[in-house]
């Protein structure tokens, strides 16, 4: 492949393994790194930097964090960099179509999913939790549109039965990243032509929100569980735990289906031995093995129980 010179744009760390592979290119030249600006976060709300800021900061590449990417005077910037191509990943905005003229090879996004499905922000938790077997990553060329664009390449790869959100997440970006350098030099060259995402299938992902994680234990202990590996570790299925003044929320690590029927309510809480907790579900039974109360630690089942006084028939909301 001969010399380039690109602009990479992410923010999250799903980003990380593409900008980290094309860094480390022979023939690639980044010639500024674009992530979206500093966010509070942690206790203190102090303004913290973005997974692809630490990581283009500590590899030494010039760093953009506009406001907004239609911001005329960053598309002016990135226009004097006079980019060959930009790959994009888990920015987090709509880019506008003066940005996306601006590289002379056009700008190739690495998608979660494979497109038309889960087109948006979440495609890999809501593959999950929608019960897909499959999901993958494609490579588009990027239009105005929201994951909309022409299809370069794509790659299917089944969901495992054991796998959290967090690890087929991490394993989606590695694939994209392989994906990205495998398609690099026959797309430069003309010989991998981008074709038009099918006109059915399509589907939307929205972002995941705290309450998505809220457990609804009217729903079978399976799906439960489903949400549960979905969406560890953020937001992670959580719950109220009852308490003599007021509920306080109740985070669910780790658990297990029981098929057991009992015919009390659910969200009922079953103890069949002293430091065992099972937890009533539309069909079958949730054992909680790992658990957190909030400001508290994350404990074993055994241990939480120790410290708390179940006079029977408490209801988990």
């Amino acid at each position: 492949m001969p010399d380039m010179a690109m602009v990479f744009m992410g923010t999250s760390d799903f980003a990380c393994p593409a900008l980290l592979a094309l860094a480390r290119h022979p023939s690639i030249h980044i010639r500024g790194v674009v992530t979206q600006p500093d966010r509070p976060g942690g206790r203190k709300l102090k303004p913290q930097p973005s997974p692809v800021k630490t990581l283009a900061l500590s590899l030494g590449l010039p760093l953009f964090q506009p406001l907004k990417a239609k911001d005329p005077a960053f598309v002016d910037a990135l226009r004097a960099l006079q980019p060959d191509l930009m790959v994009v990943a888990a920015y987090g905005q709509i880019l506008p179509q003066s940005l996306l003229d601006v590289p002379r090879h056009g700008c190739l996004n690495i998608h979660g999913s494979l497109l038309p499905k889960y087109r948006g922000a979440a495609p890999i938790q809501w593959a999950m939790l929608n019960g897909e077997t499959e999901t993958g990553v494609t490579i588009m060329k990027m239009d105005a549109g929201l994951d909309t664009g022409d299809m370069v390449i794509w790659r299917a790869t089944p969901i495992r039965e054991t796998e959290t959100g967090q690890m087929l997440h991490d394993r989606l970006a590695r694939m994209g990243a392989d994906l990205m350098q495998e398609v690099l030099p026959a797309y430069v060259a003309g010989r991998q032509k981008a074709v038009p995402q099918p006109g059915e299938g399509a589907s939307y992902a929205r972002k995941i929100t705290r309450e998505d994680g809220r457990v609804d234990w009217g729903r079978t202990a399976d799906r439960i569980a489903l949400c549960m590996r979905a969406l560890s570790p953020w937001p992670g299925a959580h719950t109220l735990w009852p308490g003599q003044d007021t509920a306080r929320r109740l985070k669910i690590w780790k658990a297990r289906v029981v098929a057991e029927e009992t015919g009390e309510p659910p969200g009922r809480i079953v103890q069949p031995a002293p430091g065992r907790l099972q937890v009533v579900c539309g069909t079958g039974m949730l054992e909680i093995e790992q658990l957190q109360l909030e400001g508290g630690k994350r404990l074993p089942a055994s241990a939480f129980l120790a410290g708390q006084h179940l006079t029977g028939g408490e209801t988990l909301g």
